[in-house]
């Protein structure tokens, strides 16, 4: 008898934080719908008095929002795919390659960990600039290309795959490159799906590098568009909801479109050992 109580409380626990946590979201997207200045009203309504998409009108107009947005997504894609390719080679490397070094170098990496993105920040625009990328593409790729924790979750998941395995295709005559993209990355395809829904959601979602990098208005991200468009229309809520959802629901949908073999990768990536 207790326990289908406990399961009632414990499923109604977990209903009520949904709730609380899509609430917002959901607000969001409805005052993006409401007619100018009835969001700022006390206290704000939750549903429009009349849908609008005025400012969604707006934000094309004043932001060129297509070439906005393709920069953003470009970046993002390109950010990913050289991300999870170059992870997945050093995170192999570290798992299953025997070189001089190998754990004092991983160990040096894990140390890093433990120092703030932020104390980076000066060098690394130092060093883009002696490149000559600032205000380029390049200047946000090349920083995203390989981290530190792309490639410890790829070597802690490689780990897992039998030697013996390997072994065997070497005794086949198959090079390190064949085992690497013929064995290698299907086996890893879960955690390579996961690592590949975090560099994207975080590529699409940063905003500090990009406005460091970028100094050119055609070359902004989504983020710093309406960083710069909110700085003139503070007191515009409808439109600052508007560009929030634009930035919100495209990572959404892609998570939503991907959270099988994003749940998958975690949990797999989990019991191995």
């Amino acid at each position: 008898m207790k326990r289908p109580v406990a399961t009632f409380f414990l499923h109604a626990a977990l209903i009520v934080t949904a709730l609380l946590t899509i609430l917002p979201l959901v607000w969001m997207i409805m005052a993006s719908l409401m007619p100018a200045g009835e969001a700022s009203s006390e206290p704000p309504p939750f549903f429009p008095s009349h849908v609008t998409f005025e400012h969604y009108r707006e934000l094309f107009v004043r932001l060129n929002l297509g070439r906005v947005l393709f920069n953003s997504a470009f970046l993002a894609t390109a950010v990913t795919v050289l991300s999870v390719l170059l992870n997945a080679m050093a995170g192999y490397a570290f798992a299953k390659l025997r070189f001089p070094g190998r754990g004092r170098i991983f160990g040096f990496l894990l140390g890093a960990l433990v120092l703030p993105s932020q104390v980076a920040i000066l060098p690394l625009f130092l060093l883009m600039r002696q490149l000559g990328l600032i205000s380029s593409y390049w200047g946000v790729i090349l920083p995203g290309m390989a981290t530190i924790f792309g490639i410890f979750l790829v070597r802690q998941y490689a780990l897992s795959i039998p030697d013996e395995l390997l072994d065997a295709a070497r005794i086949d005559g198959a090079s390190e490159a064949r085992i690497f993209a013929g064995i290698i990355l299907p086996l890893c395809r879960p955690i390579l799906i996961t690592l590949a829904i975090f560099t994207f959601l975080g590529t699409w979602n940063d905003f500090f590098w990009p406005l460091v990098v970028l100094t050119d208005d055609a070359k902004y991200t989504l983020p710093v568009a309406l960083a710069n468009l909110f700085g003139e229309h503070v007191q515009d809520t409808e439109m600052m909801m508007a560009g929030s959802v634009l930035t919100v629901m495209p990572v959404l949908l892609l998570f939503l479109f991907l959270q099988r073999h994003y749940v998958q990768g975690l949990l797999m990536g989990s019991v191995k050992e």
